[in-house]
């Protein structure tokens, strides 16, 4: 009975490096992200849905109940901010190892070293790293795009890896519904119009997917918003108004952080960080170029026939150039002889066995026909990647690095192909026989020399953007940790001045975290009743608010920071008990 092998089980030996970089990105994220790291605005609104993080922040209309779903086997029971980091490392690495595990199967790669290379390069990137143990939905929904290409461009995929790409749909969809459809629709379109990749699995597979990650979005616009139409107006007012609009440089300017750049007219990128754009550009065109049709594809190159026996089978003597002795043929082992003689006669009986199928010499090469070129499955991974990024660089007026991370992680695996081509050749130099008894004598031809020099330059490209990357990560966050503190320090001074639940709160831009902190609530735009304090920072109070008292918040991150707390009311007197005449 022949041997089954599904689409998650190649050899042991071919995950070895993807699982190593997955253990790298893993120990990286909790070395440079601690997980006592305060939990974020976003995060808030997420683990409030739990009772151990009562109470409950506004759940706005752009935001899905993906993340909820993961963090909540530890949020449901557990307000531990180190338990649920901890967690979501797991989490991540575990999506990692399953989003570029897929590639593994993929014919273009040729090597499973390029798949853990690939996921180093997206594992590397600083905003990778930082959102490894955070309660954020990016991530997954790379993963889960990564592994849905992935599984798609597989030859012969069955209905396990149409399950997985499946799968894959839905997470992404689930935790972004634009992200998770615009993965879906090149792939359809792929399934419908390529020939070598339409079927009936890919094709239900896909819609499948991405219909099941979204029916929990479309059921909460009906319940909570009236239809999909007006939940989607209400998430453009809660971002800015999306609108046809070219926020690319917004985009480009967060690759050095900050985590939110909203709005980022005073914000430019640093010359530092714009390696990673530069280096991901190169290696990607490399990638490409090196897929280039050549005279067979890997199912149609024959196997070698030979019938070699101790005595007449010699390895092809080496060529010398002018000047050199050649080296003599060196006879086969007997190991060699055997193993040869061992196939020859399987395939002898395999091809006597076959009716009508007399013996016949191997069949020739034909040349591949367009849908076999092996740039096309590179071709689509760009398209998928440009697709997911276009709706951030037309329409949303902020930028996030956290946005684009689905096209980072596409984009590595062209990029680690590309990165295996440049350094492709062998780094032995020609050895050249002065004599017949002399010592060979190592020569570098131009060719190697170039060779060389080009690979030593790219390793010194790659140890500067893994420090770039390390130290950017490092430095954002020290910033988060230092800005998320000051929540807890305005907090202290509101219960100093009597400010306590119930309560509610106004003023700054950071008012829903700040609220959560202090154990009051976020005034709401519909309230009539005046808030019982303002927070503000470098800002002028309302006029209604000008004979607050100010409370300066001491030994903040962010310098500026005030609390507006309004006078006492005055104390009424009873006329019937005042003694004084």
């Amino acid at each position: 009975m022949p041997r089954v092998r599904f689409w998650f089980a190649p050899t042991r030996r071919a995950d070895l490096p993807l699982l190593a970089v997955c253990g790298a990105f893993a120990g990286l994220s909790l070395a440079l992200v601690p997980p006592t790291l305060p939990l974020g605005w976003d995060e808030i609104v997420y683990a409030s849905r739990f009772p151990p993080y009562a109470p409950a922040t506004p759940f706005s209309a752009p935001r899905t109940r993906g993340v909820p779903l993961l963090i909540s086997p530890v949020a449901a029971w557990s307000d531990s901010t180190v338990l649920l980091r901890l967690w979501l490392t797991l989490l991540s690495t575990a999506a990692l190892y399953l989003g570029f595990r897929p590639w593994l199967r993929v014919t273009v790669v040729r090597r499973p070293a390029v798949v853990g290379v690939a996921a180093g390069l997206y594992g590397s990137l600083w905003f990778a790293l930082f959102y490894a143990n955070s309660a954020m939905p990016n991530h997954y929904t790379a993963m889960g795009a990564t592994a849905a290409v992935g599984l798609f461009l597989g030859a012969r995929p069955g209905r396990l890896a149409h399950a997985g790409i499946a799968v894959g749909l839905a997470l992404a969809a689930l935790m972004r519904p634009n992200d998770g459809a615009a993965v879906a629709l090149p792939l359809l379109v792929a399934a419908l119009l390529v020939p070598a990749w339409r079927t009936r699995g890919r094709v239900l597979a896909v819609v499948g997917g991405v219909l099941a990650g979204l029916l929990p979005w479309a059921i909460e616009a009906y319940l909570r918003f009236g239809g999909v139409r007006e939940r989607l107006t209400a998430a453009s007012e809660v971002q800015g108004g999306l609108r046809p609009l070219a926020s690319i440089e917004a985009q480009f300017t967060v690759l050095d952080g900050p985590l939110l750049c909203r709005p980022c007219a005073a914000d430019r990128l640093g010359v530092a960080a714009a390696e990673w754009l530069i280096l991901l550009s190169l290696l990607m065109a490399a990638g490409v170029r090196s897929a280039r049709p050549t005279a067979s594809t890997p199912d149609q190159t024959p196997r070698r026939q030979t019938t070699a026996t101790a005595g007449q089978f010699t390895r092809r003597p080496t060529t010398a150039t002018p000047g050199q002795v050649p080296r003599p043929p060196v006879p086969p082992t007997p190991h060699q002889v055997a193993r040869r003689q061992t196939r020859d006669a399987r395939d002898q009986i395999a091809r006597r066995q076959t009716p009508g199928t007399p013996n016949q010499t191997p069949r020739q090469p034909t040349p591949p026909t367009p849908h076999q070129n092996p740039r096309h499955p590179l071709w689509l991974t760009l398209v998928v990647a440009g697709a997911v990024a276009l709706p951030y660089l037309l329409l949303v007026p902020y930028g996030a690095p956290r946005f684009l991370l689905p096209a980072h992680a596409l984009l590595a695996i062209p990029a680690a192909l590309g990165l295996f081509t440049l350094t492709a050749a062998r780094s032995k130099p020609t050895p050249v026989h002065t004599s017949a008894r002399s010592k060979p004598t190592p020569v570098h031809t131009p060719a190697r020399r170039h060779r060389l020099a080009l690979t030593t330059a790219l390793a010194v490209l790659l140890s500067a953007h893994l420090a770039v990357q390390l130290l950017l990560v490092l430095g954002n966050s020290r910033i988060q940790a230092g800005a998320r503190g000051d929540w807890g320090r305005i907090a202290h001074v509101l219960h100093e001045h009597g400010v306590r639940a119930p309560c509610v709160l106004d003023g700054s831009a950071s008012v829903i975290p700040l609220a959560y902190v202090s154990g009051c609530s976020a005034a709401r735009e519909s309230d009539r009743r005046r808030p019982d304090a303002l927070v503000l920072r470098e800002k002028r109070p309302p006029p209604w608010a000008r004979d607050w008292r100010r409370h300066p918040v001491p030994d903040t991150y962010a310098p500026g920071w005030t609390v507006l707390v309004p006078p006492p009311a005055p104390v009424m007197r009873n006329p019937a008990t005042d003694m004084r005449s």
